[in-house]
């Protein structure tokens, strides 16, 4: 395994293990899950460029695109929690209380 791969391995299990265990805020969520997308898109970028295919350039854009309307998503359901429940704290949204 390259060094490069293994950084790249390295921030999404990071990024990975910020989601499941650090459940406190929305907000650190969502960083972590952009973190996640960020390697991902590295890794699908230099992918492209070693795999030297012109078809497959889009492929990081696109999913590029994605991360960008997930991260707008987290936001407004971000605000949206705060403006409702005053904080962003995953232990005080429940479902079940609508």
């Amino acid at each position: 395994m390259t060094p490069m791969h293994f950084s790249l391995n390295a921030a999404f299990m990071l990024g990975l293990t910020g989601v499941t265990f650090h459940r406190t805020h929305l907000l650190s969520a969502l960083l972590c899950l952009e973190g996640m997308m960020l390697s991902l898109f590295i890794a699908l970028a230099l992918w492209t460029l070693q795999m030297e295919s012109t078809s497959l350039s889009a492929v990081p854009m696109l999913m590029l695109a994605f991360s960008a309307c997930e991260a707008s998503a987290g936001l407004a359901l971000l605000v949206a929690t705060a403006r409702t429940h005053g904080s962003d704290h995953l232990q005080n949204l429940n479902l079940l209380q609508c």
